[in-house]
């Protein structure tokens, strides 16, 4: 089966079971081919009944072939190749697409390296019980990462501060990538219009739902570096994010808050 993007300019293909559930796990991968078999573990072991979504950039180490093995075993897992690595935000975005698609109501984001603890998806679920995204907060009631530099951690820091600033967002952490969107969420966005790509993507979708109104909590989470792997992160990825602010708020005419109250 195929399922085709054309905003990608790609054509992805999809490999695995077509069982339907409530809720989906959508992790991008690019050579993670010693993370994604014990997260596909952990994930599928978890009380809270989820789908996995591996949307693979034609790993050069076979994380896509992995994957595929994974999902003939499993048929909550399912894979999405895409041909060329192009972005992250793109790789989400073909991720729910293929979620709205198939009637997924509840849809999470979370990175492959095991930074972001499987453990906590339970408590997101919960909380999109009455909210329409699900942040999850690295400084909510304090610092919560483990294993990050002081120069990583104080950028990061210094990243949420400049965002909350110039979009009036008020969340702790607007640029962690840990979330749980309800469907009617991403169905409020266009996807096709999503222009950054890197480390400013997620600051852009949650600015998009923030400014219509629709309810946005944060949940706190520990953040641990990644023990496998090596980091996506370049100054070209920081560079567009300190732009990209800027053009969300010219966008929107230079206003710091929701066009509308807050909806149920």
């Amino acid at each position: 089966m195929e399922f085709g993007l054309e905003e990608s300019g790609q054509t992805p293909y999809l490999s695995g079971g077509l069982f339907m559930h409530p809720a989906l796990v959508i992790v991008p991968t690019y050579n993670e081919r010693d993370n994604l078999p014990p997260l596909a573990a952990k994930v599928l072991s978890l009380p809270a009944k989820v789908d996995l979504l591996v949307v693979d950039d034609n790993s050069p180490d076979g994380t896509g072939k992995i994957a595929d093995d994974l999902a003939t075993k499993h048929p909550e897992i399912h894979v999405l190749h895409r041909k060329t690595k192009n972005g992250l935000g793109r790789a989400y975005c073909d991720g729910f697409g293929w979620a709205l698609e198939k009637g997924y109501e509840s849809i999470l984001e979370m990175d492959g390296d095991f930074s972001h603890n499987p453990d906590d998806i339970p408590a997101f679920l919960k909380a999109a019980e009455s909210a329409d995204l699900v942040l999850g907060s690295r400084y909510c009631n304090g610092i919560r990462v483990l294993n990050w530099p002081a120069q990583r951690l104080f950028l990061s820091m210094f990243a949420g501060v400049y965002v909350r600033v110039i979009t009036g967002m008020p969340f702790t952490d607007p640029t962690g990538g840990y979330k749980c969107f309800r469907r009617k969420a991403l169905q409020s966005i266009d996807l096709s219009e999503v222009r950054s790509n890197g480390y400013s993507f997620q600051i852009e979708l949650t600015h998009k739902i923030w400014r219509q109104g629709l309810k946005v909590v944060e949940v706190p989470i520990i953040f641990t570096d990644r023990f496998q792997g090596s980091s996506k992160m370049s100054r070209s990825i920081v560079y567009e994010a300190v732009i990209m602010v800027w053009r969300l708020l010219a966008q929107n005419d230079f206003r710091r808050q929701p066009r509308v109250l807050l909806r149920d």
